[in-house]
């Protein structure tokens, strides 16, 4: 297992305001991932009229909220199954299928290896290339597939790199992986974020792939990572009888599945949400990639990776500069087969967006 270093995630602001004596109010985290717009306008206005909701125990099957979620992504409602976060679902996941070995796309989110290893099974990683601009090469990654693994994971659009796999590619793998009795899983945390989904989005492929699943979750794109609610798509019907099986009831409380269905049709909070997105990726890669004292890789999810070229100065460095001034990035060194001239960071508002381009970029 490749070993992690201690390091400050986008949630731990109680840590920061310890370390740093810096109130968590007055921070800004650019390293969270989250939409930047907070949550939804019309839940935020109808939520607090539901609270009756709590006096009755939710469905247990969450009918309504399945199928609001199998509208919003465009399958059928057997196919969606929720659940407590994803962090639930990839738990539940890896206790379905017990893998014994697995293959993670690195560098990437370190929770996969965790629940595989807490599950008895070991973890290779494929790692992304830096000559390839942290792109994955299809054809040579497919060369590395093996009888002898039994699930696949991979990030898509994957974190830190915000480098994507088109639907094209996937189904090349996907077919790899059949014939090798691979299971995939596909974590789509960021795509809802990314240009053209459609192109990227795998959701379709769950209608002819049986060793595909997916999973979302609503602590991202619709800011609510407080709400703990997840879902994972997959066509293969045994596999969703399997883990209900193994599911304990009611893991999504009465208000979290509202909240759901009130966020999954919000029209207009979606529309802006990828416009905002959409600009401020493009605004902020331009600008950095304009730099000869970073280098920046093309990115697909809400965030950017970039690397830092000046040989004075190291992530730590620039977390330190940000967080001294109320902005908190993603020092990288952290994530394997990177090391510390690498930072992360999401794209928030315009304005603040220029606050810590000027504080990372100055001289």
């Amino acid at each position: 297992m490749i070993q992690h270093k201690d390091h400050f995630h986008g949630s731990d602001l109680e840590k920061i305001e310890q370390f740093y004596g810096i109130k968590k109010e007055s921070i800004t985290s650019f390293s969270a991932n989250v939409n930047p717009l907070g949550i939804s306008p019309a839940l935020r206005k109808t939520l607090a009229e539901r609270i009756d909701a709590i006096t009755a125990y939710p469905d247990r099957d969450y009918v309504s909220l399945r199928t609001c979620i199998a509208d919003y992504v465009g399958t059928d409602l057997e196919n969606i199954i929720v659940g407590n976060g994803t962090t639930e679902l990839i738990s539940l996941f890896i206790q379905a299928e017990h893998p014994k070995k697995a293959i993670v796309i690195g560098p990437s989110y370190s929770e996969y290896e965790r629940e595989i290893a807490l599950g008895g099974g070991t973890t290779l990683y494929y790692p992304l290339r830096e000559e390839d601009g942290f792109k994955l090469h299809t054809a040579d990654f497919i060369s590395h597939l093996k009888d002898d693994i039994d699930l696949l994971v991979l990030c898509n659009p994957n974190n830190p790199t915000s480098t994507c796999i088109s639907s094209k590619s996937m189904r090349l793998i996907l077919d790899a992986c059949m014939q090798h009795g691979i299971y995939v899983m596909a974590d789509e945390t960021y795509v809802e974020f990314a240009e053209q989904m459609e192109r990227i989005t795998s959701v379709p492929l769950t209608h002819y792939y049986n060793n595909l699943v997916i999973l979302r979750g609503t602590s991202k794109f619709f800011a609510a990572p407080g709400l703990r609610l997840g879902y994972a798509i997959t066509g293969n019907r045994d596999l969703i009888k399997t883990i209900n099986t193994r599911k304990n009831p009611w893991t999504i409380n009465s208000l979290a599945a509202i909240a759901g269905e009130i966020m999954f049709r919000d029209e207009d909070y979606i529309y802006r949400t990828k416009q905002l997105i959409s600009s401020e990726r493009r605004r902020m890669y331009e600008l950095f990639s304009a730099r000869d004292d970073f280098k920046v890789y093309e990115p697909s999810g809400n965030f950017m990776l970039v690397k830092i070229l000046r040989q004075e100065l190291t992530s730590q460095d620039l977390f330190d500069r940000a967080i001294r001034r109320g902005m908190m990035i993603r020092d990288c060194s952290t994530f394997p087969f990177l090391d510390d001239k690498f930072i992360r960071f999401c794209f928030m508002e315009p304005a603040m967006n220029d606050k810590l381009a000027a504080c990372i970029l100055e001289a």
